[in-house]
């Protein structure tokens, strides 16, 4: 890797014409979330990093969009495309490797990158680590330039914060990335999802008794970054996966108030404990990477005791919503990088895209070798039971023939090859947190599409319809759904609400990805198949509120669009 930390990176982007430095002085309350959006939807070459180095109320600048194209997404990783890095990988799955003596021989220089893996951890220090170059016991987020990203949003969150925590009489720690809420000077909320990690350490320590020691980094090593969001095994250390990536051992230093240890070169660190025994707190609001708003609930408070700090730290911070946008990328990164994993585990499976349209948990296209009948169905009941891709709301396999990355070629062989009487696997099981589509929360209805060729004859005649209802009243969609069905005018109906345009197929796909549950929004007659992708209503059969989209409010559009030349980022020149 040709840098190390934070800092290394954001210089290398620089000189790599990848990063713009915004010196007009922004608001961390939605001004900055409307600039890096504007920015990481484009398509061309002007969606760069963003640095803004004036930020209101905080003496700190901000890093956004670090790691949003696929180029940067490498880049951070130390490659040139995250391809070089699954090959890298795969060939250490790969046994033939050690199977003679010669090959081993040949080899074995590639395993002393393993030596990596293991973090270099450091209780007592010559020097101050960098980390601790500056320590706050009187801690105050208020000086820290925390976003509020959406209208209506709960209040500021932290966006890009590494949680480290540690079983309870043990050493081994965990990292994950949480979303955490301001609630004053020395508390946030700390947002445990019921599936992760983090919450079943919450609640081994609520069972225990005792404080629950917590810190924070902000600002880490990028692939110390990526790792926390890595989809590993419990109890597999995520600093094992980012000293890999990075080619160099992560330094540990410890906490000054507790026991944990955090990378040493990260630009901020928030110490501090979670008391399981004392109550929740209410949380929420956020505008998701969904694109919706996820709800409000009660979740553990986590208590500051200290900030450390480098003596001139940058504050990274990332915003989600309507894909595309940054979170993505780390996405396609855990795709690609984790692929000769899948490989190993479901030989069957050749390829796999996850559309940006489906926010990560919602949609898989998968191509699969048919070297023996069901074989896409073996795959794709391996993936519903696999870790966090057991929440896929849809899996389409096609031939290994084809591109799942190309969406033309997969609805050619749906419309084509999908019989919903044959090739429909509809599947109840746990869904995301953050779907908001079932009629109960984490549970719901799944469906897998064999467009796969082996032993089918073609539907001659297919075509898909995408049909935007006004809808008046519940079930209006289901109504709308049936009645195209009956008309057997096109083979796949999609009913969307009127505000979606039909010639926008990635708005289209999303809205269907997030608004439909099979159980209830599918139906079929014979070789047609129609589903109700509408905004469903509390009689329709929810148990809960339907969640707003995210929309930035007029207002700071039209302050945004008057400041645009001044923030120099179509012209770095003129940046003031």
């Amino acid at each position: 890797m040709s840098y190390r930390g934070l800092a290394g990176f954001i210089h290398l982007l620089e000189e790599r014409g990848e990063l713009i430095r915004i010196k007009t002085k922004v608001s961390p309350l939605l001004e900055i979330t409307e600039i890096t959006d504007k920015v990481c939807k484009r398509k061309d070459s002007g969606n760069k990093a963003l640095l803004f180095e004036q930020v209101e109320g905080s003496p700190y600048p901000v890093l956004m969009n670090a790691f949003g194209t696929d180029k940067r997404m490498a880049l951070s990783l130390g490659a040139d495309n995250l391809d070089d890095i699954a090959a890298d990988i795969g060939a250490y799955l790969d046994f033939g490797n050690y199977s003679s003596f010669s090959r081993l021989i040949s080899f074995g220089p590639k395993l002393l990158r393993l030596l990596c893996c293991f973090p270099l951890r450091s209780r007592f220090h010559l020097k101050r680590p960098s980390c601790q170059q500056v320590i706050e016991r009187e801690p105050d987020l208020g000086q820290l330039p925390v976003l509020q990203c959406w209208p209506l949003d709960g209040g500021r969150f932290f966006t890009l914060p590494l949680v480290f925590t540690k079983y309870p009489d043990t050493k081994l720690q965990n990292i994950g990335m949480y979303r955490m809420q301001v609630l004053d000077s020395k508390t946030t909320a700390m947002h445990w999802q019921k599936h992760k990690d983090g919450a079943g350490i919450y609640e081994a320590y609520r069972k225990k008794g005792g404080l629950m020691p917590v810190s924070v980094a902000l600002g880490c090593d990028p692939a110390v970054t990526y790792a926390s969001t890595a989809p590993l095994p419990p109890k597999l250390d995520e600093m094992m996966l980012a000293g890999f990536l990075r080619k160099w051992p992560v330094k540990m230093v410890k906490c000054v108030t507790n026991d944990l240890y955090v990378p040493a070169d990260a630009e901020f660190v928030l110490e501090g404990y979670v008391d399981p025994d004392e109550e929740l707190v209410w949380e929420g609001p956020f505008g998701d990477h969904t694109g919706y708003y996820s709800l409000a609930d009660w979740y553990p408070k986590f208590h500051i005791t200290a900030i450390t700090h480098k003596k001139n730290p940058v504050y990274p911070a990332t915003v989600v919503g309507k894909p595309p946008m940054e979170d993505c990328y780390m996405a396609k990164a855990t795709e690609r990088i984790f692929l000769p994993l899948l490989k190993m585990m479901m030989p069957e499976l050749r390829e796999i895209h996850l559309p940006f349209e489906g926010v990560f948990h919602n949609c898989a296209v998968v191509s699969v070798k048919q070297s023996y009948p069901g074989a896409a169905r073996t795959v794709m009941n391996a993936i519903w039971g696999m870790g966090q891709m057991r929440t896929a709301k849809l899996i389409v396999a096609v031939d290994e023939t084809v591109d799942p990355s190309d969406a033309a070629a997969v609805w050619r062989e749906v419309l084509s090859y999908g019989d919903p009487q044959k090739d429909f696997v509809v599947s109840e099981g746990p869904l995301d947190s953050l779907d908001h589509s079932s009629d109960l929360p984490l549970y719901g209805g799944r469906l897998g599409i064999d467009a796969t060729r082996r032993g089918k004859e073609p539907f001659e005649g297919g075509a898909l319809e995408i049909v935007p209802i006004s809808k008046e009243q519940p079930w209006d969609g289901r109504r709308k759904a049936l009645a195209m069905l009956e008309e057997k005018r096109s083979s796949f109906i999609l009913v969307v609400d009127e505000d979606v345009d039909p010639s926008d197929h990635s708005t289209v796909m999303w809205r269907v990805f997030n608004n439909i549950d099979v159980t209830r929004d599918l139906f079929t007659d014979g070789r047609r198949a129609a589903f109700d992708a509408t905004r469903k209503r509390t009689e329709e059969g929810l148990s809960r509120p339907w969640p707003e989209d995210i929309v930035m409010t007029e207002e700071i559009r039209k302050r945004v669009s008057e400041k645009w030349s001044a923030y120099g980022i179509d012209n770095p020149k003129d940046s003031k």
